[in-house]
């Protein structure tokens, strides 16, 4: 990745205000100051900068305001101790001991922010701690019995029970589980868990029984790691069964849970040779579009405070994104090249003989399925049916690109930049020039809009790229 980001040329960092030098007089513009109020504004330091960051399957463009940014926090922070400053004086005199406030918010389903996130979240992390361990990497499930309501009423059930595998697993094997989860709903509403992460050798407690003085033997010691996981799964999802419940009922669940309550895939997590397929499998989105139910939260937990909160996560592992700021010219020529690049990608439908021969080949592009409005003209009633668009990547020169090899793209995209014929974009624009100024205004104008000459997207020739 720092090869990769090398080869971009980094935009030099802002420097301070600007100041005159020698005896040429210098604008309102070029001096900072406001003809309207005369006060000085800081030149060079506001507006969004550009940054380009790669990570193992992943390329982005981004325009983050860091002294906007910075400032908005102050403002919150300060209007945060003035309400607190006054909520504590008002409960102190009125009300005496604030109560915990109940949750409001009901999760119904598995957001598509949430889902870009994680999509880019794995493309970046770097998984070199996992595929140093020498371990095969397994897919392992983790599922609640049939009546998962005596088990799980609420989501927070379900992240306690496996804040308490986490410690089992440790504590069994002598390292940490390292690897992603994803929580998800079979049709019948009960939860279950993908866990993709190493499959440990040997025996659970081998290492606690040859190291410890007092062995004290735990639930699952002395079997491998298929069986163990179905011994100490079941062992934790009935450790707090309700003590109102039939004895007899709890007993045939436990049974039954015990023997069809876990899985082990080898097959599914050999698939994950590369980071962009990882996030595909995850994400259940697009071509496992059929599967849109496991993310939907079931009516049991659609009520305030029983939602199941996090629907993904990953434990043990680290981003490997390493960004650089470059200039804001060549961060517009390069969201346009990645857009058109993700554009072309698709799946590729193939026509095939009764022999088995591919007689035609057609590439079909991403799309993504949209509630579009229709009205009718004539009564006015309003209809809803469902409709399929094209994906659009990188819209407005903003976003990421989950790819199969970033640094191999990154570095493509560098030298494809550095062929096209862009000037950088100057930190300040060029002298005024009665020419292209508007009557009344003091700042230049591009020659072919007519609008104000934008200095982070102006060109050579007085005109915005692209126009």
């Amino acid at each position: 990745m720092s090869a990769a980001v090398g080869m971009w040329t980094r935009r030099e960092s802002w420097g301070g205000a600007v100041t005159p030098t020698g005896d040429a007089p210098l604008n309102a513009y070029e001096t900072g100051l406001r003809p309207a109020t005369g006060r000085r504004r800081r030149v060079g330091e506001e507006g969004p900068r550009p940054v380009f960051s790669v990570a193992p399957g992943a390329v982005a463009v981004a325009w983050p305001d860091v002294s906007r940014a910075e400032r908005t926090a102050e403002r919150l922070q300060e209007a945060d101790r003035k309400r607190a400053s006054d909520l504590g004086r008002y409960l102190a005199e009125y009300v005496g001991d604030p109560a915990e406030d109940e949750p409001t918010r009901v999760i119904a389903e598995w957001s598509p922010k949430s889902r870009a996130r994680m999509t880019r979240t794995l493309a970046e992390l770097d998984f070199g701690p996992l595929l140093r361990l020498g371990l095969r990497l397994p897919m392992s499930t983790l599922t609640y019995p049939g009546d998962w309501l005596l088990v799980a009423p609420t989501g927070k059930a379900v992240k306690v029970h496996m804040k308490a595998w986490r410690k089992r697993f440790e504590r069994a094997w002598g390292f940490p589980p390292l690897g992603i989860w994803k929580l998800e709903f079979q049709r019948r509403g009960a939860p279950h868990i993908h866990f993709w992460g190493p499959e440990p050798e040997g025996t659970a407690g081998e290492l606690r029984r040859l190291t410890q003085r007092r062995y004290r033997p735990a639930v699952g010691d002395g079997l491998e790691y298929r069986k163990w996981l179905s011994v100490v799964w079941n062992d934790i999802v009935f450790a707090d069964v309700d003590p109102d419940a039939d004895p007899a009922h709890v007993a045939e669940q436990k049974r039954r849970h015990l023997l069809a309550g876990t899985g082990v895939d080898f097959r599914e997590g050999e698939r994950m040779r590369d980071p962009r397929r990882l996030a595909v499998y995850f994400t259940k989105h697009g071509s496992y579009g059929a599967k849109e139910y496991q993310n939907q939260v079931p009516k049991q937990w659609a009520e305030p405070g029983k939602g199941p909160g996090r629907f993904w996560g990953y434990w043990g592992l680290e981003s490997a994104a390493v960004a650089v700021e470059i200039d804001p010219a060549a961060a517009v020529w390069a969201a346009r090249l990645l857009r058109r690049y993700a554009a072309a990608q698709g799946r590729t439908d193939l026509t095939r003989d009764k022999r088995g021969f591919v007689t035609d080949e057609r590439r079909i592009r991403t799309t993504r399925e949209t509630t579009v409005q229709r009205v009718d003209t004539r009564t006015g009633t309003i209809r809803y049916r469902k409709s399929r668009v094209p994906v659009v990547r990188m819209r407005g020169g903003r976003g990421f690109l989950c790819v199969n090899d970033g640094p191999a793209v990154a570095a493509q995209l560098a030298r494809a930049v550095d062929r096209l014929d862009w000037v950088p974009v100057a930190p300040l624009p060029a002298p005024l020039d009665p020419d292209r100024v508007r009557p009344g205004s003091i700042h230049p104008t591009c020659e072919s809009c007519g609008h104000r000459l934008d200095p982070r997207l102006a060109a050579a020739g007085g005109r915005h790229l692209g126009c």
